[in-house]
């Protein structure tokens, strides 16, 4: 069983690039964007962001409590940008548990591509990242001044909302995902990416799972993004929710 869960997800995740992808034309993008703003009339999304710990065996060896989350239990850290679909447009399944979200998105393949304009918009994520120019997070509740500040995060709270829907479908679509893996780590990450396959599968042949129990969102500390902070992006920020929001 363990030799055909291993050739059967390797097999599958060979095909992440035809699956799990950004809109590849302007129309697609446009597209995207539009049911984006539909939600909540936050305007520019290309995606949101965030990390769901997957339950894991201890890998063991020098460096196996790297992977015991902040929750006490080993996990992988994953990152996820859906799409307002509920489909998941990129995933990074490598990073041991207790690596921050921010770390993990700030080393990722999609962060440098938003940076060379390779991939276009806006991402939405939590106050665990860093706000900069394409991730525009929350104004912290103590910094908030103004009514348009209040509707820009309103309108941010009621948008990301979808990646906890994506989280509890995701989840409850592949139990294995929420219970523990007990695979070797190379076919673990193989049988999250498998997952992620399927699902973009299930959602391009309209299999929605409906009365979902939703996966709560975790709280982020903060702490470790502020240290990476870009000025400039608040900056921009301020200037989108003058612009949008007022």
């Amino acid at each position: 069983m363990s030799r055909i869960i291993r050739r059967v997800s390797t097999e599958i995740a060979r095909h992440l690039r035809q699956f799990v992808k950004f809109p590849s034309t302007e129309e697609d993008y446009n597209v995207n964007r539009n049911m984006f703003h539909a939600i909540a009339q936050f305007p520019g999304i290309s995606g949101v962001i965030d990390c769901t710990h997957i339950p894991i065996q201890s890998p063991g060896g020098q460096f196996a409590e790297l992977y015991r989350n902040r929750k006490g239990w080993m996990s992988l850290n994953v990152q996820l940008i859906c799409g307002p679909r509920m489909e998941i447009l990129d995933i990074v399944s490598r990073w041991p548990g207790s690596t921050h979200d921010s770390r993990i998105f700030m080393n990722s393949a999609i962060c440098q591509k938003f940076v060379n304009g390779i991939v276009r918009g806006i991402l939405l994520g939590d106050n665990g990242y860093p706000q900069l120019p394409y991730l525009f997070t929350p104004v912290l509740e103590h910094h908030l001044r103004t009514p348009a500040e209040r509707r820009y995060n309103r309108a941010h709270r009621t948008t990301r909302n979808i990646i906890e829907r994506l989280n509890g479908i995701w989840k409850q679509r592949f139990p294995c995902l929420r219970r523990r893996l007990l695979t070797k780590p190379v076919t673990t990450q193989a049988v999250i990416v498998a997952c992620a396959i399927l699902h973009n599968i299930g959602i391009l042949r309209q299999d929605i799972f409906e009365n979902v129990e939703e996966v709560p969102l975790d709280i982020v500390p903060v702490a470790n993004a502020n240290a990476a902070q870009n000025p400039r992006g608040h900056i921009v920020r301020q200037q989108f929710i003058q612009r949008h929001f007022m």
